[in-house]
């Protein structure tokens, strides 16, 4: 794949180049999860007379199937869209079709799982692709902070957060701009910025949303997300002296970056050189932080920098801690609780536990409340799909009618208190009945050099 782009058409040669083109576009499908493979479109295909993307395949995500990519963002090669299916139908789409080239589009898989997509792919005729940071990064006309991780759950926002506050305290007005997350009407979410909970209402956000974009709100921090992220950054630009990607799952960055910041977990110590792209990221890492080292085995940490020493030598490693706090301690206390986790940490994460779990510990609950026999709807359904979760439930809500399966499934459960181990505060998106105790953590580091004084020349 050749990620390069023949826009206009000035004269006569040029618009018989493009219509002898258009006769013979090699066919594409790009494999996605409603976010890297739009931009990854964005950037290689839209425009491109060389290339005719029959279909995106969805995956991760519920309820992203069944839409289409609008011609209003897929440009004038699509005058009816983009149709997006799911990916179980992969193999008959490249039949049907006859397509040439299957390209990879989302991110915190394992190696052994984008080699099986490969092998399907390859069995089936077509080439497999991988797009490379050269060909999706755009460079900006500000300095960009890009904070990544090596899985989901790695402890990237209260990293991001913690970034912001430096930027901050350097007297340079900051702009975060999010992984994207358009579960909704895609031509709407072409650019979307958010200020204030109200423009939560206005856009109609998820709960995977609110929880990504609410802590920086909280911290007075403006936040672009959307569909088309060259657009995006034209906005960032305008306000921003500092850009910060904040990364979702283990995505690498849509821009180029002054400063490559990769999270890693020593909870899962060796998940940084078996996922894709998270390797990339560790790789890539300018500064390489491992969080939560207050509550991790020595030697997983040690594990750690020693992968670091052997494939990345270059890179600073700042040791962290996530430091926990709670509302009300007495609500935990020798009490039967219902543990509320971020989703996507504990489902394509593959985290057992998450802040909510710790807060249990710490403050001594007497049990935790097992959801698995209350839940309803497509909760019900995760917990089948996701075995490891185990008694923990995580807050998902695609969507409002999942929404309203989370808040019936926790009304359900029999607890005295519901520990909220979610980035942001879900009582402020489902009402929950019961007593509530939210987790807050932060993030401080043990070593030096530290963030200020490793940011300090941005």
């Amino acid at each position: 794949m050749e990620c390069s782009k023949r826009e206009g058409a000035g004269n006569k040669e040029v618009k018989i180049y493009r219509s002898i083109q258009l006769q013979k576009r090699k066919r594409i499908i790009i494999m996605g999860a409603a976010g890297r493979d739009f931009h990854n479109f964005n950037m290689c295909f839209r425009n491109n007379p060389e290339y005719e993307v029959v279909a995106f395949t969805a995956s991760q995500i519920p309820n992203i199937t069944g839409r289409e990519y609008p011609s209003s963002l897929a440009g004038s090669l699509y005058p009816a869209g983009i149709p997006i299916k799911p990916e179980q139908e992969l193999l008959s789409l490249i039949k049907l079709h006859k397509v040439d080239e299957v390209v990879f589009s989302y991110s915190d898989v394992s190696h052994e799982y984008i080699m099986h997509k490969a092998s399907l792919v390859n069995a089936s005729g077509a080439q497999f692709t991988l797009p490379g940071t050269r060909q999706t990064m755009i460079k900006s006309r500000k300095p960009v902070v890009a904070i990544c991780a090596v899985r989901t759950g790695c402890g990237k926002s209260p990293t991001s957060r913690k970034v912001c506050e430096v930027i901050r305290e350097m007297g340079k007005k900051v702009v975060v701009i999010r992984h994207p997350m358009p579960y909704g009407n895609l031509a709407e979410q072409r650019v979307q910025r958010f200020a204030s909970y109200d423009d939560f209402k206005k856009n109609r956000c998820t709960i995977e949303e609110v929880e990504e974009y609410g802590p920086h709100i909280e911290n007075n921090t403006v936040v672009y997300a959307g569909a088309d992220y060259e657009l995006i950054l034209a906005e960032a630009e305008r306000e921003a002296d500092i850009i910060v990607w904040d990364g979702g799952n283990n995505d690498t960055p849509f821009y180029v970056p002054d400063i490559h910041i990769t999270l890693v977990d020593p909870h899962r110590p060796g998940h940084e050189l078996i996922y894709y792209p998270g390797e990339v990221n560790f790789l890539l890492a300018d500064i390489i932080i491992i969080g939560k080292e207050d509550t991790a085995e020595p030697e997983n940490i040690d594990r750690i920098k020693e992968h670091a020493r052997l494939f990345n030598s270059d890179a600073v490693i700042v040791d962290a801690i996530l430091p926990i706090t709670v509302e009300k301690p007495e609500l935990i206390k020798d009490k039967r609780v219902l543990v509320v986790e971020d989703g996507p940490t504990l489902t394509h994460g593959g985290m057992s536990f998450g802040a909510g779990t710790l807060a249990a510990e710490k403050f001594g609950a007497k049990d935790i409340i097992d959801p698995r026999p209350y839940a309803v709807g497509s909760i019900a359904q995760v917990f089948k799909e996701y075995a490891h979760i185990g008694k923990l439930l995580p807050a998902m809500g695609y969507g409002q009618s999942q929404m309203e399966e989370l808040r019936e499934t926790i009304h359900r459960t029999p607890c005295d208190s519901v520990i909220i181990g979610t980035p942001v505060d879900l009582r402020s998106l489902i009402h929950i009945e019961k007593p509530t105790d939210r987790v807050r953590y932060g993030f401080q580091e043990i070593s030096t050099p530290t963030l200020k004084e490793l940011l300090h020349n941005l």
